[in-house]
């Protein structure tokens, strides 16, 4: 199937003040939709363009690198569209919950944890909260790769390349996680990909 790019679940001006409309409409209209018209072009001719942005993206890792990038950096978009709301953060689902606490040493060691992550990704790249082998692990990734082709399944990522948040924090990428894990996040889908992921 070829990629497309998804409409933004909310308005631009949605997650202000911790994300601006500004932020959003460049990092989605222009940033993401180059993902998504490169990485259409670069599907051409190699026998992956009926395949699931899953399936092509774990086919390209180490053999395509050019179609891995943009098939990585498409996957990982369009949940993060869907892993922010407006007045997110709060508490967080009841299973999840109990989990991250046997996993993860509890709520705040989680926060701590997954922001530090954020921070301590040098260059581009993502922070996550990954399933593997049935436990919670934090991971961090350079570029567009994602815990998919580490063997884990992501429930949670924050994308740290400065295109997400240089508008609205400059340099400041702490400020940027903290934000995003106490007022952005989408608990409930999440919980969603939680349950798809221990399945």
């Amino acid at each position: 199937m070829t990629f497309t790019l998804p409409e933004l679940p909310y308005a631009y001006d949605a997650l202000g003040p911790y994300m601006s409309k500004e932020t959003l409409e460049f990092h989605h209209d222009k940033h993401h939709k180059a993902y998504v018209d490169t990485g259409n072009k670069l599907l051409e001719g190699t026998g992956l363009e009926g395949k699931s942005v899953e399936e092509v993206l774990v086919a390209a890792y180490g053999n395509n690198q050019p179609l891995f990038n943009n098939a990585g950096q498409h996957y990982n978009h369009i949940h993060f569209w869907q892993w922010m709301k407006p007045n997110g953060g709060g508490a967080v689902p009841g299973a999840l919950a109990k989990k991250i606490d046997e996993d993860l040493g509890g709520f705040e060691k989680f926060k701590a944890d997954f922001i530090q992550a954020g921070v301590g990704q040098f260059g581009s790249g993502w922070a996550w909260l990954a399933v593997k082998d049935g436990k919670l692990e934090i991971q961090k990734t350079p570029n567009g790769e994602n815990p998919l082709v580490h063997g884990a399944k992501p429930i949670l990522g924050v994308d740290v390349w400065e295109h997400s948040y240089y508008i609205d924090y400059r340099n400041r990428r702490p400020d940027y996680l903290k934000a995003f894990i106490e007022n952005l996040v989408n608990w409930e889908h999440v919980e969603k990909m939680y349950a798809e992921a221990t399945k």
